[in-house]
Order: structure tokens, then C-alpha cells, then sequence
């Protein structure tokens, strides 16, 4: 950028309303810069007004080149943590760029009001087993991302923040498994996605007897820049409360507000991809949504074999979130990575004043995936109103991360999803159908004389729905409702349902919602 076109944009900046700081004076990330959340959010303003400029990915060859093993060898030494000499609560440490890694992040400690960057040092990190020379490395060369540990356990972290804007964290039972995003851009669309990036930390050093602690975030994209704050709980659940400032650079078109992004790869409803040994293999199995109204709906997840978008309308939503709600090992036999001990996330936000989320809708994306490698569910919130360049969109809410939810809906719950061949057992088929086993439990349902006259109530976009039925399954402390969908044309496109259980017309479950594709015509064999 021009000289001439620095000052245009520093006079009209000083010109606005935007939280002061001088862009003439020291650069924002010098020692002694003062520091607080309204000037970040300016900070994070006065960059969408500026042409944007990438994160180099430029790192020397010899990180740049690293295996996946070499780079997993590298491991930061703990007694370089920060804080480890301060008798708190919490210690940080660092992640070094490499491999895929390369995109560096300025670290700031924040102290009394007062920011101090944080160098990098190779000797910081043990290098012995990656190959990599650290004398021969520049000296700032910064880090790739940082990770949180708790005085309860001084050997594992429980929160990381590593690669754009991606960060994951974990309840009791130590185990990581989906992850979240600061945000997503144009996620499913017709063109590539766009992934803002963390560019920037602030760590406020906590008080001796804090139990919680403060990061805070610069974002940056093509497309936006953001300000962030995070207040950390450990605990069961982990807690997250989050605090987004966004200033749109242009238009979105679809933006996903506190993204979600996990594994399914196969499980008890979708066999598509069951090659493996073991029964089930994902870190969720199902989108769990508590509208404005309140209603509670509950998605299963699958793997399809082309991309979905399923969008849930609502205004004002009350919470979602991607669960592994089947916690059974037996159900995954995987004694590696414990897929029975992944973490559920749930988002619920915070409204008020401006940070009413208003109308739009919860978005869920399904992208085939081959293996479990792959991350191929993601789930976001968007509004129904575009960004748009000049605004300042205010989000607040609390992420809750472990086994254990902060809400769970007060009637029964969707515990297990099946589809097979329909029809009955003992006659000839006569047609093709499918058919929809869905078990609840939870609620009132164990309470529930045997004779009572509960109903399920289905609804199916398409077909003709037939052999329906609701019965007790004292297996699961609950019901179990099933029904077959005859295809009534020759269409592929999905076919979208929505069922729950009743009695004397008062809902005793959650609405289990499902999206189901149709083989071609001359595939539906019966």
C-alpha cells in the first residue's frame, strides 16, 4: 500500500467513533503497548478498513519438510512454560511451526493492562528426534500455537488453539476429539471456503487463586476481521464463555457463527463406509438443537456420498451442538482412541441488547469422508441478514465441552437411530421400502404404564409412510417407534422426516429429524 493511501485511511479511522489508539505511535504488538478488549476491538476494526495481507506461510525448508512423525517428536520443555515459576493455577505452553503448520502467531502476555510479546527460542523445544538444527533457525521466528495446562494435572493440557482460527478442548475424562472454529466463511458452497486465521494471542496472567482464565484473539480474512475473548473454566463440562467482535471487509454471503467441525465416519444408522473391525467409528453421532420456541430437536449424523447442507430455521436460538450421546464401548470396541470418551460441544448463546442472534438458522454440513482422518461434519450458526462491509456484528456465548451438558431437554431423547429393509417379517415383499427404527429414553417414558396409548407422529417430505408402531423397550428404559417409507417416484433427492412420541396429545420426546436418500429405481431391490 501507498504512503498516500496509509494516511487517507489513519485520517479517516481518527475520524470515526472507533476505540482510540494511535496508529503513528508504537506498532501494536511493542512491549508496553496498553491492552484491553475495547482496544482490540479497534484494533480488529481499523483492519477492515485496510487492504488485506495473508500470513506468510514462508518457514525455513527444514521445518517446512518435516514428516508427520518428526513433527509429532517436537515437544516444547516444561519448564519453559510460561508462568511455571509464578505459583498460579495455570501454565502455557507452545507449539513449533512445521509440516503443515507454517502460518506464525504473535503470543502476548498481558499484565496489568500492559502487553508484553513473548519471544521465540528453539531452546524452548526439544528438537532432538525432528532433525531440525534450532541454532540454524531465525530468531523470530514466533510459534504456531499454544496449548492450556491446569494445576490439576500439570502433564496434559485441556485446551489448544492451533492452525486459522481452529481450537478444541476437553472435559474430565482427558480425551479430544471435535473441534471449533472462531468462524466459517462460504462453508458448503459452490466456491472455495474461506478460513480466517488467529493471527494474534494475548494471555492475561491470572491472579494466584484464579480458576479461570482470559485469551484473547486477532482474526483475519479476505473477507472480515474479529476481535475475540475467552473466558476458560476447566471443569465437567469445560467452559468457554466467547465474546466476537466481526468487521465484515465485504460482503458474506454465508457466514457461520461459533462453527463446529467433527467425525462420522459410520455408526448404527449409516452403513455406507462399515469396512472396519470396529462397530462404529465417529467423534459425534448426532446435532442436537434447542429452538427459540423451545422445542428440541435432535439430527443423527451421516457420511454421504455427496455434500449436504440441512438448514433448521429459528430465531433467537437457545442452544445447539454436536453430542456423542452413545457412550457405550462395546458399541465402538476401540481400546486406541476411545471414541466412547469423545467430548460433546454445545453453544449456548448469550442474548441481550445487541447481541440478539435474531433470525436465521442452524446449518449442518455432511461431506463424504473415506477414513476417520477426515473431518467432515461441520455445524454453525447464520444469520438470516448478510454482513456487510462497515458493520460491527457482536456475538457472545458459552461453549460447554465434556460428557456431561449444562441442559439437556426435560422429555425423552433420541438414544439410538437403525435403518434396514422394510417390510414384514414371514411375507413377500412385494415393493421396495426402508425402514426407521428410532429408541428413546429419558423423560417420563420409564414411568409409563405398559397399555398406555403413547403414538408416534411422522411426518415425511415425500412417500408414503405405512406399518407404523410404538412400543415399550425396557432394554433402554424407554420406547422404541418404527414405520417404513415406500418411495412413491423414481427421485434420488432426499427425503427429510421428523417424528416424536405423544400421549393424549402432549409431546413425551423430543422431535427426532432425519434426512434420508433414496437408492435409484433400479437399485431398489426387494
Amino acid at each position: 500500500m501507498q504512503r498516500r493511501d496509509f494516511l487517507k485511511s489513519a485520517i479517516a479511522i481518527a475520524a470515526s467513533s472507533f476505540p482510540a489508539f494511535d496508529l503513528f505511535a508504537a506498532p501494536p504488538f511493542a512491549p508496553g503497548q496498553r491492552f484491553d478488549y475495547a482496544w482490540l476491538k479497534g484494533y480488529a476494526r481499523s483492519l477492515s478498513g485496510l487492504p488485506y495481507t495473508p500470513p506468510s506461510r514462508d518457514i525455513p525448508a527444514s521445518l517446512a519438510n518435516l514428516s508427520y512423525d518428526q513433527y509429532q517428536s517436537i515437544r516444547f520443555k516444561p519448564e519453559h512454560s510460561l508462568w511455571a515459576d509464578k505459583n498460579l493455577n495455570f501454565q502455557m505452553q507452545f507449539f513449533h511451526l512445521g509440516q503443515g503448520f507454517r502460518e506464525a502467531v504473535r503470543v502476548n502476555e498481558v499484565v496489568n493492562g500492559i502487553s508484553q510479546p513473548l519471544a521465540y527460542n528453539p531452546s524452548m523445544f526439544d528438537l532432538s528426534k525432528s532433525g531440525v538444527k534450532g541454532r540454524s533457525l531465525p530468531k523470530d521466528l514466533g510459534y504456531a500455537g499454544l496449548r492450556v495446562h491446569f494445576h490439576s494435572d500439570w502433564n496434559a493440557d485441556f485446551a489448544v488453539f492451533l492452525g486459522a482460527s481452529y481450537f478444541r478442548a476437553i472435559g474430565t475424562s482427558k480425551q479430544y476429539g471435535l473441534s471449533a472454529r472462531g468462524l466459517a466463511i462460504d462453508s458448503g458452497m459452490n466456491k472455495p471456503e474461506e478460513f480466517p486465521v488467529f493471527t494474534a494471542f494475548w494471555l492475561e496472567r491470572p491472579s494466584p487463586t484464579a480458576e479461570r482464565l482470559t485469551i484473547y484473539a486477532l482474526m483475519e480474512s479476505a473477507s472480515i476481521s474479529g476481535a475475540y475473548r475467552f473466558d476458560i473454566a476447566p471443569g465437567e463440562p469445560l467452559t468457554m464463555d466467547v465474546d466476537a467482535a466481526l468487521y465484515p471487509r465485504k460482503p458474506i454471503e454465508r457466514l457461520g457463527v461459533a462453527p463446529l467441525t467433527s467425525m462420522y465416519l459410520f455408526g448404527e444408522n449409516d452403513r455406507r463406509m462399515a469396512n472396519d473391525w470396529r462397530p462404529e467409528i465417529h467423534d459425534t453421532d448426532g446435532l442436537s438443537i434447542n429452538a427459540g420456541s423451545g422445542e428440541w430437536l435432535w439430527r443423527p449424523l451421516n457420511n454421504p456420498t455427496a455434500v449436504r447442507v440441512n438448514s433448521y430455521l429459528d430465531e433467537n436460538p437457545r442452544g445447539f451442538g454436536l453430542m456423542q450421546r452413545d457412550r457405550n464401548f462395546d458399541h465402538y470396541q476401540d481400546d486406541g482412541v476411545f471414541y466412547d470418551r469423545r467430548p460433546s460441544l454445545w453453544v449456548e448463546p448469550r442474548n441481550g441488547g445487541s447481541n440478539n442472534w435474531g433470525k436465521g438458522a442452524v446449518q449442518l454440513l455432511e461431506l463424504p469422508a473415506p477414513d476417520e482422518t477426515h473431518d467432515n461434519i461441520v455445524a454453525f450458526w447464520n444469520s438470516a441478514t448478510k454482513p456487510m462491509p462497515g458493520q460491527e456484528l457482536l456475538f457472545s456465548y458459552r461453549m460447554s465441552w465434556g460428557e456431561r451438558m449444562p441442559v439437556v431437554a426435560p422429555l425423552g431423547r433420541v438414544v439410538a437411530t437403525r435403518t434396514g429393509m422394510g417390510g414384514v417379517v414371514g411375507q413377500p415383499r412385494k415393493y421396495f421400502s426402508w425402514r426407521f427404527a428410532v429408541d428413546f429414553n429419558g423423560g417420563n417414558l420409564a414411568q409409563l404404564a405398559r397399555d398406555a396409548k403413547v403414538e408416534a407422529v411422522i411426518w415425511s417430505s415425500r412417500g408414503k409412510v405405512e406399518i407404523t408402531s410404538a412400543r415399550p423397550q425396557f432394554e433402554v428404559d424407554g420406547y422404541r417407534a418404527m414405520f417404513d417409507l415406500k418411495p412413491t417416484d423414481d427421485s434420488t433427492e432426499p427425503i427429510d422426516f421428523r417424528m416424536y412420541l405423544r400421549l393424549k396429545g402432549q409431546p413425551l420426546t423430543e422431535t427426532w429429524t432425519y434426512q434420508w436418500v433414496p437408492p435409484p429405481p433400479d437399485q431398489r431391490r426387494f
